[in-house]
């Protein structure tokens, strides 16, 4: 998958695209295959070093998406 990480707390030019191996759901998890993103008021914090994601919470900046939910399968 595709993915802008944060190399260093700073402005635009601290943005990095990467490509990231694709991660299997964990529980309570789903997959999305991603049509758009957005970029809202925490990424914007988190990229300038002030609000650090949860602990166990994914660096990825983009809390927000739009796409279609894999189907979810009975365990």
């Amino acid at each position: 998958m595709r993915a802008v990480l944060v190399s260093e707390p700073g402005g635009p030019e601290a943005l990095a695209l990467a490509y990231l191996p694709d991660l299997p759901p964990g529980p309570g998890e789903v997959v999305i295959h991603t049509a758009a993103t957005a970029v809202n008021r925490a990424d914007l914090l988190q990229r300038q070093g002030l609000y650090p994601p949860p602990p166990d919470a994914s660096e990825v900046i983009g809390l927000e998406c739009s796409g279609t939910v894999e189907p979810v399968r009975a365990t």
